[in-house]
């Protein structure tokens, strides 16, 4: 009898699942069900009435290593190849990215050169905290805050702690006394654990199996992509996985929101639909994981509780376009630390990377990135976040720090709840103890999605990959 799998969840986790569950030779009934009327998740392209693309999510994905190749091949496979804009090594977006410190912005030190001389606001040459960290005995705790990593690897320099904070600002936009190292930036982790040290772990590379290949990857490399998006917006990848899926004859429901899951005498689930229900041999959940806790049954109290303790803050988006206006720099974007101001976390200079999106006649792009930990905190406090606060604010770190005084042509505001799930001290052991569950009570259910093992686009489609291949692997073996 044909095996029924329903995904939980429309975002970029969750299609990617699907695609991957229909692609084997004896593919299960994929049932995919989204709770909004709309799929993509956190991937949002919106175009404005000149032509210009706003991206509320996500605006680039990084085509490096092996999940960066995977998701090119992805793209060749959807047909989205034409579509690709890239952002190739030597230009300004790939080179340039700056620190907004004591009211100036400052480029990062890049390259040789960047690392032997002293470059503001840095006090000394950066190669002074390598060498520091080349001597360094390796770290015996299991787990560790960024912060703490970052001050007992690289010493007490007031600016690299600032530029790591802010990294944690600009990736998760969170706290890096908080964030977990092992679980936000397990390459760091881990180049300390193998090698001992940081930067030879980082020279040495971590000694990859098979990469991926195709002629648009190799291109990538030749080129040396630092990121790219699609013409149309990011929002034209799920579109096409959605488009896919459908034509392949997958159910796809939206506007679903699940009322809760039950295990029946069986084995089988049964999930709630409201008015409706559907059943299921397996489920692919790529909900975030505090969605998910409330949903499971009783019998799962266990795992809805280690679930539940994964938590996420909210961030608004606020971009920006102003007619015939000019930066003062060149660059990807620069990143705030919260020393300097806690509400913002950083602009994306959208126009620099992708000047492609710009319309016609042609305006200046910028993104203003507000809030995180910093947002919730104002939340608590009970203060409104009102559109018309964070439009103000964003105008005006965009007038402080780049110049743009000038009214926006163009304002678009999103206060997105929730966005990033935030993976604290001692995530991994969460991480085990859901694992342990489900392999205990043999639970025919597997997680995917930004909760878990990375936040970034690549690592969401890999782990809806993952996926899809844990559960055709318990199908073959069923």
């Amino acid at each position: 009898m044909e095996r029924t799998v329903v995904v939980l969840g429309g975002g970029i986790s969750g299609l990617a699942a699907s695609y991957h569950l229909i692609r084997g030779p004896s593919a299960p009934k994929v049932i995919l069900v989204e709770g909004s009327k709309r799929l993509g998740g956190w991937i949002r392209s919106l175009r404005g009435s000149d032509g210009a693309i706003f991206e509320l999510g996500p605006r680039g994905i990084r085509p490096a290593g092996t999940l960066g190749a995977r998701t090119l091949l992805l793209v060749s496979e959807l047909g989205l190849e034409s579509e690709i804009l890239p952002v190739r090594g030597d230009h300004p977006a790939a080179r340039n990215r700056f620190l907004y410190v004591g009211g100036a912005l400052h480029p990062l030190p890049s390259g040789l050169r960047g690392l032997l001389r002293p470059s503001p606001p840095f006090s000394k040459p950066l190669i002074w905290a390598g060498l520091r960290e080349l001597m360094k005995p390796r770290g015996k705790e299991p787990d560790e805050t960024v912060h703490s990593f970052a001050q007992r690897r690289l010493g007490p320099e007031v600016t690299l702690l600032r530029a790591m904070d802010s990294l944690c600002r600009g990736v998760f936009a969170g706290n890096s006394r908080e964030l977990s190292v092992r679980s936000c930036f397990p390459s760091l982790f881990q180049a300390e654990q193998t090698h001992r040290s940081i930067l030879l772990g980082l020279l040495l590379g971590a000694g990859q199996g098979p990469q991926p290949d195709s002629s648009l990857i190799r291109q990538a490399r030749a080129e040396r992509w630092s990121q790219w998006s699609l013409r149309g917006g990011l929002e034209t990848l799920p579109q096409a996985l959605h488009n896919h899926l459908t034509s392949k004859g997958v159910t796809v429901l939206s506007g679903q929101p699940v009322c809760g899951l039950s295990l029946q005498p069986e084995g089988r689930w049964k999930v709630s639909l409201g008015d409706s229900s559907l059943e299921a041999d397996h489920i692919i959940s790529a909900v975030p994981a505090s969605v998910l806790s409330r949903l499971l049954p009783a019998e799962a109290a266990p795992l809805a509780r280690v679930l539940s303790t994964i938590t996420a803050v909210s961030v608004a988006v606020v971009n920006l376009q102003y007619k015939g206006a000019c930066l003062p720099v060149q660059g990807f974007g620069h990143l705030v630390p919260s020393s300097e101001d806690p509400t913002v976390l950083g602009i994306v200079y959208d126009s620099i990377a992708f000047p492609e999106q710009d319309g016609n006649p042609p305006g200046l792009r910028v993104t203003v990135m507000l809030g995180g930990y910093w947002l919730r905190k104002l939340q608590a406090n009970g203060h409104e976040l009102s559109p018309e606060l964070l439009q103000q604010q964003a105008q005006e770190a965009a007038a402080i720090h780049l110049g743009l005084k000038e009214r926006p042509s163009q304002c678009l505001v999103h206060l997105h709840e929730n966005c990033i799930p935030q993976y604290t001290l001692g995530h991994w052991q969460k991480l085990e103890s859901a694992m342990r569950f489900l392999t205990a009570q043999r639970l025919p259910l597997t997680l995917a999605g930004a909760s878990y093992e990375g936040v970034a686009v690549n690592d969401c489609i890999e782990s809806g990959r993952q996926a899809a291949v844990a559960v055709l692997g318990t199908e073959s073996n069923s």
